[in-house]
């Protein structure tokens, strides 16, 4: 199996390069939902979260708003942290598991692990092949106002604790400009897949 790293920053249109490779037949392990899942009342991480954050970070329902959340842990980097460290570990935990299923299932298949900040944390280390997605600044700032009823400004202080893309290009296999036509990423995604197909073909036959 060919273990496939995704990554990008905030809104440069990962996501939609991911739904474009489970289309062309990877399994796609998206870590942001699987982050919403160990979040869940009775997940892996709720209990420790709501002890640390405080109940004022509940919704009526006994759920985690991540939007009251993340208005606190955005603000201040060591809370960020703090968070992270109790998220990350069972996110990881579910990744390795799910990877390991597939690969099980499906030994010559393609598996892609989307996440925001595998460069950031050195995990990009753990897969054969990493793609990034860009585009310009201005349009993550654009479409995460859009998408997400942000503000410039709060848009831009994330943007901050990110590392910027130009950097995450560096650790690159393939780069994905999603900054043009739908069309465009559609075809760029295509020739990647094409290209981990050949090249976990040839792994394949090598190891026979």
């Amino acid at each position: 199996m060919l273990r496939v790293g995704l990554t990008g920053g905030l809104a440069s249109g990962k996501t939609f390069v991911g739904k474009n490779l489970a289309g062309l037949g990877c399994r796609v392990i998206r870590n942001d939902e699987m982050g919403h899942a160990v979040m869940q009342p009775g997940a892996e991480a709720y209990d420790d979260i709501v002890k640390q954050f405080g109940a004022e970070i509940l919704n009526e329902d006994g759920a985690i708003d991540r939007r009251k959340l993340a208005a606190i842990v955005f603000r201040d980097p060591e809370k960020l942290s703090s968070l992270s460290a109790l998220v990350h570990p069972p996110v990881r935990e579910r990744t390795r598991a799910e990877l390991a299923a597939f690969e099980q299932a499906h030994p010559d298949g393609i598996a892609v692990v989307e996440a925001a900040i595998l460069v950031e944390t050195g995990s990009f280390r753990d897969y054969e092949k990493l793609i990034v997605a860009v585009c310009s600044v201005e349009q993550q700032i654009e479409r995460a106002m859009s998408r997400d009823g942000m503000t410039r400004e709060q848009v831009a202080e994330r943007l901050s604790r990110q590392l910027p893309l130009a950097d995450k290009i560096r650790y690159a296999d393939f780069v994905i400009d999603t900054s043009g036509a739908k069309e465009s990423t559609i075809a760029q995604t295509k020739a990647v897949y094409d290209a981990l197909i050949r090249f976990e073909a040839a792994k394949t036959k090598t190891l026979h």
